[in-house]
């Protein structure tokens, strides 16, 4: 497994290493700038977690055109643990990214303030973020492994849009029960159920994804 992390890691450093230098230059912008712009938290925040995800999930990519993902194969590695390194990788980067958007907002708060109404809000941003890396990644790895790396580049725009209907669709459903709007305690569950969404269907699709790759033929 260790093995499948670090060549993970080498076909995602390169393309994660300029993201981190746009995001560490953008988030200086950001907590230098007044919080009288939160729309510039919100978006950083989003985009950092969201954005690390991505790349990691679009490297996959690069085993496909180096036809390495065909060599290890013939490794004595079993599938599932290469379904489940590419899972691993994930959390991994989204991981990276929830640090950059703490650091940022953190920093941001500590300068300016808060520049939300209710401090709930900065919880629910990191729900979003992550939610929606998770439900990213759960749509995408069972589709890439069917589809093959020719529609890559459809399945990650139909995993992101996914992603984002899944959060969607989870947010209309609480705000139908809560018409009369919410209290903290009643947010903070919901962002806690939404959370909760994504990590068992981020879970249930390692397992549909390593059967998908087990009855693949190449």
């Amino acid at each position: 497994m260790k093995g499948l992390l670090r060549n993970n890691l080498y076909a995602t450093l390169s393309s994660a290493r300029t993201f981190s230098y746009v995001m560490i230059l953008l988030g200086i912008f950001v907590v230098a700038m007044d919080n009288a712009i939160p729309s510039l938290i919100i978006g950083y925040m989003l985009l950092v977690m969201i954005g690390f995800s991505l790349n990691a999930i679009a490297s996959t990519r690069k085993d496909s055109a180096t036809k390495w993902d065909k060599y290890k194969l013939t490794t004595p590695v079993k599938r599932v643990d290469i379904v489940k390194s590419l899972f691993v990788s994930q959390l991994l980067w989204l991981l990276v990214g929830i640090v950059f958007a703490a650091v940022c907002v953190t920093l941001s708060i500590t300068l300016h303030g808060c520049p939300f109404d209710k401090n709930t809000d900065i919880f629910m941003l990191f729900v979003v973020g992550i939610g929606i890396s998770l439900f990213m990644g759960a749509i995408f790895f069972p589709l890439f492994i069917l589809g093959g790396e020719e529609r890559c580049e459809v399945f990650l725009v139909v995993s992101l849009l996914g992603a984002v209907g899944c959060i969607m669709g989870l947010t209309t459903l609480i705000n139908q029960l809560f018409p009369a709007g919410m209290t903290t305690l009643q947010i903070l569950m919901s962002g806690a159920g939404i959370l909760a969404c994504g990590i068992l269907i981020f879970t249930l699709s390692c397992p549909l994804t390593a059967y998908v790759f087990r009855k693949k033929e190449y």
